[in-house]
């Protein structure tokens, strides 16, 4: 799958995608085809990890 290489704009469509589609980050990691490591390491990089409370990045 071809997701956005740019960390704010995979913020936005990985959101997106949560709150839409996914129950958690797990389940959209799973469907996507990415490696959690790498994404979460690209999100971080700007401030911003995952929030099972909200399901979402933040």
């Amino acid at each position: 799958m071809n997701i956005p290489n740019d960390p704010v704009i995979l913020l936005s469509y990985l959101n997106t995608k949560l709150r839409d589609e996914f129950d958690s980050a797990e389940e959209l990691y799973i469907s996507l085809g990415i490696s959690k490591e790498d994404t979460e390491k690209k999100l971080s990089s700007i401030g911003y990890h995952y929030s099972e409370e909200t399901n979402q990045y933040k």
